[in-house]
C-alpha cells in the first residue's frame, strides 16, 4: 500500500487526491477517534455494530459515491487502486462504523425525530434555497439526484444525522474552554513587540572587486546546478468550451423574444405566502385539532397546547414550488389569506395549514431580460456546436491528425507554445499568456510526450485539446553562455556574507553592553523603531524572519536577521513587550473560545464512540470489505 501512495502521488492527481485525502483522513479521526477495529467477521453482512448492521451494498453505495466526489471535484475519476492507495477505503469504513454505532445508541436509548421536524430540517436547509431564498423544491431533487441519492434515502439519512447531532449535542451540552486557557492563548496571539534596529544594505558591503576569471570559473562550477537550462517543450492546444464558441454566435431579437415567451414563467417571480403548519400523527387527532379552532381558540393556541414552538410550524414566505409535500403545497395556494385548512393527508402526516400574508407574484418585460436571454441562448447553441464539433475533432484525433492539423481542417484555430519550462515560463523567464485557467496544460504536457495521443481535458463544459509537439531536453549551460548571470550571482553572494558578517559583529557588541545608536552613527546607519506588532503580522519593513526571531528574544536583547532580500540585513533590539487586557467579551476572544470549543468538543464525540465501539461491540467482515472497494479483484491479479 505505501508504494501504491507513493507511486500514486508521482503525479499532479495522486499529489493533489492524496492531499485531499489526507485532510478528510485527519478530519475524520480528528471526530471518531481510531482504534484497531478491523476483525473478521460472518459473511452476512460487512459489519455489525449491536445489532446494527452494514450491508455489503450499503458499504458499496457510501464507497461509490465518496469516489464519485473526488472524481468530480478533481475532473476525473479515481481508480479502485489509487483510492486504497490514498487510504479511501479505510477512511469511508471508519465513517461508517462511528456512524453506526452512534444509530445503534440512538436505538438503544430510544431517541427519534419526528417527520415534521425532518421536513423542517430540509426546507431551512440553505444548500436548498433558490434565488428568491426560500426552499426551492427542483433544485432540492436536482441536488439529491446529482449525490446519487433518491428522495427517500435522503430523507432518512437526514433522520439519522439529526439523531446523531442529539446524541453528540447532548454529549457536549455546557462545555466550555477552561477560562485560564481561553486567556493564555489570548495572550499568546495578542502579545505585540516593538524594536529599535538598523538596516544594512549593499552599501555596507563595501567596494565589491569584479571576481578573477579563475574565482568565476570554480564559483560557477560550484553552482552548476543553479544555471542549468531546464527542460522546455513546444505545445500546442485548442481550447473549445461554450463560452469561447457563444463569442461567434449572434442571437436576434426574434429568437430571443420567443424563448422569453416560452420561459416567461420562470423568469416571473412566483407568488409566495406566509404558512404555517401543524402536523398531526393520525386523521382523529387532526380533525379534533381543526374542530377547536375559533375566535377564542387561535391557530397558535393549538401549536402551543400539542407544545410546538413557532419555529416548529412556521415555513416562512414560501412559492409553490418551495413546498415539498405537493398535497400541502396545493392545498395552501388555494386558500385565502388568513384562512386555515381542513385536515389535508401529506407525505408526512395528517396536516392543518394557515395562509398569512400574500406577496403576489411579478413579471418581467423583455427589455429587461434581453441581454442575459440573449447571453444564455447563445450558451445553449454553443453548448450544441461544442458537442458536434467534439465528435469531429475526435475523429480527426483518431484518424492521426495533431491538434494543430486538425483544427485547421475544421476551421477552429489552435495555439502554440514554442518553448515552455515545468514551471510555466518562456526561455525568457516570463509566464506564458493566455493559458486557460483550470485546464493545467503545462503540468500534463510535462507528464506526456510527442507523438501521445492525450485525453482532452474537460474544461467549462467544453474541452482542451493538446499535443507536445516537441521537446528540448534540459542541459548543463557552459560558462560563456551564463556568464554575467554567474557574475551577478557570484556579487550578490558576496554582498549577503559580508553584511550577515557585519550583523552578527554589531549584535555581538550590543549583547555585550553596546548601544544601538552609537553602533548604528559608526556605521553610518540612522536607527527606526518600529510600531508594536504581533507574531503573525507581516511589518512592510520587517521581513518574516526578523519577526520570528524577535519573538525568540527576550526584552533589552538584540539579534540579527536576513531581510526582505538577499542584499539587506536587520539588526534589531527589543524595546518593549506588551499583552493587551485579556477582554472576555471582544469578538476576537469569542472566535478564539468558539475554535477551542469546536476542536474539544469533537475529541469529546471521538471519545464517546470510541466507548461505544468497544462497550456495544464491532465486528468487520474483512472479505466483505475487500469485494467492496475492489481489493479481492486486485489481489487475484
Amino acid at each position: 500500500m505505501l508504494r501504491g501512495m507513493r507511486n500514486a502521488s508521482k503525479n499532479w492527481l495522486g499529489k493533489t487526491v492524496m492531499t485531499s485525502v489526507m485532510v478528510v483522513l485527519i478530519g475524520s479521526f480528528a471526530v471518531w477517534g481510531i482504534q484497531d477495529i478491523f476483525k473478521g467477521y460472518g459473511k452476512s453482512t460487512l459489519a455489525k455494530i449491536g445489532s446494527t448492521e452494514i450491508s455489503t451494498e450499503q458499504f458499496r453505495q457510501l464507497y461509490t459515491d465518496r469516489l464519485q466526489q473526488i472524481g468530480r471535484q478533481f475532473g476525473r475519476p479515481l481508480t479502485s487502486d489509487q483510492a486504497r492507495a490514498f487510504g479511501v477505503d479505510r477512511q469511508v469504513l471508519q465513517q461508517a462504523v462511528a456512524e453506526a454505532a452512534l444509530d445503534e445508541d440512538a436505538r438503544r436509548r430510544g431517541l427519534g425525530v419526528s417527520d415534521a421536524e425532518v421536513m423542517r430540517q430540509i426546507v431551512e436547509d440553505p444548500n436548498f434555497k433558490g434565488s428568491t431564498g426560500t426552499f426551492d423544491a427542483p433544485r432540492f431533487q436536482q441536488l439529491i439526484r446529482s449525490l446519487g441519492y433518491t428522495e427517500q434515502r435522503y430523507i432518512s439519512e437526514q433522520r439519522k444525522v439529526s439523531l446523531r447531532r442529539q446524541i453528540a449535542g447532548t454529549i457536549t451540552t455546557g462545555f466550555e474552554p477552561p477560562k485560564t486557557q481561553i486567556e493564555a492563548l489570548s495572550r499568546f496571539q495578542s502579545e505585540q513587540r516593538t524594536v529599535d534596529y538598523v538596516k544594512l544594505e549593499a552599501a555596507q558591503a563595501g567596494a565589491i572587486e569584479t571576481p578573477s576569471p579563475e574565482a568565476l570559473a570554480a564559483y560557477f562550477e560550484d553552482h552548476k546546478t543553479q544555471f542549468r537550462a531546464p527542460e522546455y517543450r513546444k505545445v500546442a492546444y485548442l481550447v473549445m468550451t461554450p463560452e469561447e464558441m457563444a463569442k461567434w454566435a449572434t442571437v436576434s431579437d426574434d429568437d430571443a423574444r420567443k424563448v422569453f415567451e416560452q420561459r416567461k414563467d420562470k423568469l416571473s417571480t412566483p407568488e409566495q405566502r406566509q404558512i404555517s403548519q401543524i402536523v398531526f400523527p393520525n386523521a382523529e387527532e387532526a380533525v379534533a385539532g381543526r374542530a377547536k379552532l375559533s375566535n377564542s381558540f387561535s391557530f397558535d393556541d393549538l401549536a402551543k397546547e400539542r407544545k410546538l414552538s413557532t419555529a416548529d410550524i412556521d415555513l416562512g414566505m414560501v412559492a409553490k414550488a418551495g413546498i415539498i409535500d405537493p398535497s400541502v403545497a396545493d392545498a395552501a395556494f388555494s386558500l385565502a389569506s388568513d384562512a386555515i385548512s381542513q385536515p389535508i393527508a401529506g407525505r408526512f402526516g395528517i396536516t392543518l395549514i394557515k395562509v398569512g400574508k400574500v406577496q403576489p407574484g411579478t413579471e418581467p418585460s423583455y427589455d429587461s431580460v434581453a441581454v442575459a436571454l440573449k447571453r444564455d441562448l447563445a450558451l445553449e447553441r454553443a453548448r450544441a456546436v461544442v458537442a458536434d464539433m467534439h465528435n469531429k475533432m475526435e475523429d480527426e484525433r483518431g484518424g492521426g491528425a495533431n491538434v494543430v492539423d486538425a483544427a485547421k481542417k475544421l476551421g477552429l484555430t489552435s495555439v502554440t507554445i514554442d518553448a515552455v519550462d515545468r514551471s510555466g515560463r518562456t526561455p525568457d523567464g516570463q509566464p506564458v499568456a493566455n493559458v486557460p485557467t483550470g485546464s493545467d496544460i503545462v503540468t500534463k504536457a510535462f507528464a506526456s510526450d510527442v507523438g501521445v495521443d492525450n485525453e482532452a481535458i474537460q474544461l467549462g463544459g467544453g474541452y482542451v485539446w493538446f499535443d507536445v509537439l516537441g521537446v528540448t531536453p534540459a542541459r548543463e549551460r557552459l560558462l560563456d553562455e551564463v556568464k554575467d548571470q554567474v557574475a551577478a550571482r557570484w556579487r550578490d553572494d558576496q554582498i549577503t556574507s559580508r553584511l550577515r558578517t557585519k550583523a552578527d559583529e554589531m549584535a555581538k557588541k550590543l549583547a555585550s553592553g553596546a548601544k544601538l545608536a552609537d553602533e548604528a552613527t559608526a556605521a553610518g546607519l540612522k536607527v527606526a523603531t518600529s510600531a508594536p506588532f504581533k507574531r503573525d503580522a507581516n511589518p512592510p519593513e520587517l521581513s518574516p524572519g526578523v519577526v520570528q526571531s524577535v519573538f525568540r528574544s527576550a526584552k533589552d536583547d538584540a539579534g540579527q536577521a536576513p531581510g526582505a532580500t538577499s542584499s539587506e540585513w536587520i539588526v534589531f533590539r527589543v524595546t518593549d513587550i506588551s499583552a493587551p487586557p485579556v477582554d472576555l467579551a471582544s469578538a476576537e476572544l469569542k472566535t478564539l473560545k468558539e475554535t477551542l470549543q469546536r476542536g474539544q468538543t469533537d475529541e469529546q464525540v471521538a471519545q464517546y464512540v470510541t466507548r461505544l465501539e468497544a462497550v456495544i461491540g464491532t465486528k468487520i467482515n474483512q472479505e466483505a470489505v475487500a469485494i467492496a472497494t475492489g481489493a479481492a479483484a486486485a489481489d487475484t491479479n
